[in-house]
Parts: C-alpha cells; structure tokens; sequence
C-alpha cells in the first residue's frame, strides 16, 4: 500500500487528527523559492491488527513516532542536514522500548542483544554502518561516526566497540537493553521450537511483534540533500552474529540524491537477496519510474521471493513513499507543506 505524502486527498484513520507542524513560509522576496523539506519514519512492519493492541499502548506507539518527526523535522525547519534530521529522529526510537531498536531490542537465541544499524548520505554515497553490537546505546550515531571517521563503511561486533570507546562513545551494560516483553517472546519462541522438535501438540502463537522489527528514517534538507538512516535489535531468537539487511548499504538503507533515499523493514534476508533498497533506487535511475511506482515494485520483488515487511522513501521532490505488504506499519511522515501524519494499521 503507498501513500503519497504530497497529495491532499489522503485518508486518515478514523478518529485520528492530523497534528499541524510549522509551515514553511518563504521570504518576503517574492523571487525567492520556498525550498522543500521532508521527513518519514518507520517503527517496523508486520501483522499489527487494530484488535490486538490496547488504546494505551497505540497511543504510546503514537507518541514515540511522533516524538521521532518532531525531533527529526525541528531540524529541517531551522535549515539543518538530512543526516542530522534522520540520526535524530532514529535516536529516539531507539531510546523507546516500544521499537526494536537499541534499548527495545529483541534477544538473540543465547539471551544477549545484538545491534546493527547504518547511515547513507545521499549527496556523496559516504556510508556507516555497525553489526552485531552490544553495548551501545544509540547505534545510528556509531554508524554515522564510522562514516565521518573511520575509512571504512562498516564495522562489527568487538572492532566497533573498540572505535566506539576510542571515539568518546560511552559503552553500556546489557541490562540496559533488557525490557520484560522482548524477554517474554524470546522465551515462547525457545517454547515453540523446543514442541516442534519434540512433536508435542501444544501451539504458541508467534506475532511479527514477537519476531522482528525496525527503525529508520529518511529526509529531503533545504539544500536538496538526501540522507537515509535505519537501526534494528534484528530477529528474536536469532543465532548470535547474525547480521539481517539494515547495515548492508543497498539492503536496507540507502540515499542518492538524484534518486531518493529509503529505509526497509521486515524479513531482512529477503531485503538483502533482493538489494532492495538500491534496486529502489535503480528503478528511478536507469527505468526513469516514479517514487510510488518504483517503491512497490521494490517490495513486490522481495514479496516474490518469500519476504514480508514494508519501507520508506522520499525522492528529491519531496514525494513520499510508504509501501507494505503486512497488516501494518508504525510510520509517519511530515510532507513538504509541513503536514504531520502518524498511522499504524493499513
């Protein structure tokens, strides 16, 4: 399903009110062009059904999305970078529980939590990412960090948090990460494997909440500069050092300002496989597609090749993209002409 933030006619949800953001006003210089700003954000796909989820706990959802566009588009308006707007807005989905990412991460099979996350900037193809990190508590700022400081564009497990420590980045304990829900379905899982394997007729029920789930960014700056950024806790259960699509640039994050930049959830092998995030791309590039149509042909890619989730896209016009092929997807998004959108279901 795709949303075109730029067009009027978009339904809301029901009940749901259209938070109004700044307008952009130009100068009074008639000559001067009003230059366009946007932003979206996403906080995971899957099967997120409408019944499932308490008024509370949308609404606290909800807060943490928008916290993440304000955050993210205060930037933009006071003429900061893309990068700077989409480290941002990601930090604070990664500082909330809710989202899986950085302190809500999800537990690997041997009960640790292992990081990974990457930033692309779309006016110069630099990149960071990180892998398999445990002990930092924003990983996005180690991946931009790895691109600004480092000559490499990813780096993983112990290495990274050697450059992380010698870089001023302060290292946390596990326990930080530890919230009682990502422990919960970590432990259902080990429960359904373990009946699987044994043949016993009890059934668990496994939601994509319990399985996976991401966050990330992408933003249009005032000066026409694309950036795009994404950070995951990965799958539940997965084997330690397992590494899914969010630090592979092309995968699940990247940004070319003559194309637009995007930032994938769901099942990320599939993401990966497909180099969806890049073919995205490509698709505008060398077929000369539209945002809209290229975003789902992306995703129809990685659906054909037995992936689920969604992802987010923002051209250098400041049309935006939200395609998924799940019940659901935490997003958001604040358009050129300063309209916030916060929506859950499809």
């Amino acid at each position: 399903m795709l949303f075109n933030a730029a067009a009027s006619g978009l339904a809301q949800e029901p009940g749901r009110s259209i938070k109004p953001a700044s307008e952009i006003r130009p100068d009074n210089n008639p000559k001067m062009e009003t230059k366009k700003i946007g932003l979206a954000i996403h906080g995971g796909a899957g099967t997120i059904e409408r019944s499932e989820i308490t008024p509370e706990k949308e609404r606290e959802y909800r807060a943490g999305l928008e916290q993440a566009l304000t955050a993210g588009y205060e930037i933009l308006k006071r003429g900061g970078s893309s990068l700077d707007a989409t480290e941002a807005a990601v930090r604070v989905l990664e500082d909330d529980p809710h989202f899986n990412a950085g302190r809500g991460s999800v537990f690997t099979s041997a009960g640790t939590n292992e990081m990974d996350a990457s930033i692309v900037d779309g006016k110069t193809l630099k990149a960071g990412a990180v892998g398999s990190v445990q002990h930092i508590k924003n990983p996005i700022s180690l991946a931009r960090l790895v691109m600004e400081k480092s000559p490499h564009v990813m780096l993983d497990c112990a290495g990274a948090e050697a450059f992380a420590k010698a870089n001023g980045i302060e290292l946390v304990d596990q326990k930080y990460f530890f919230t009682q829900q990502r422990w919960d379905a970590l432990q259902k899982m080990k429960a359904a494997e373990k009946n699987k394997t044994s043949g016993a007729g009890k059934s668990f029920l496994i939601t994509d909440q319990d399985r996976h789930g991401t966050v990330g960014a992408v933003a249009l700056d005032k000066d026409g500069n694309l950036a795009a950024a994404t950070s995951t806790g990965g799958t539940t259960n997965k084997m330690p050092g397992r590494i899914g699509d969010t630090p592979v640039i092309g995968a699940g994050t990247y940004a070319n300002n003559q194309t637009c930049a995007v930032s994938c959830t769901g099942d990320g092998e599939y993401f990966i496989r497909a180099v969806a995030a890049h073919g995205l791309s490509a698709l505008m590039q060398y077929r000369r597609l539209k945002l809209q149509e290229a975003a789902q042909d992306a995703l129809d890619t990685v659906k054909q090749l037995g992936g689920t989730g969604g992802l987010i896209a923002i051209d250098k016009n400041g049309e935006i993209a939200l395609p998924f092929n799940t019940n659901g997807m935490y997003r958001g998004y604040v358009d050129p002409k300063g309209k916030f959108v916060v929506e859950i279901y499809r």
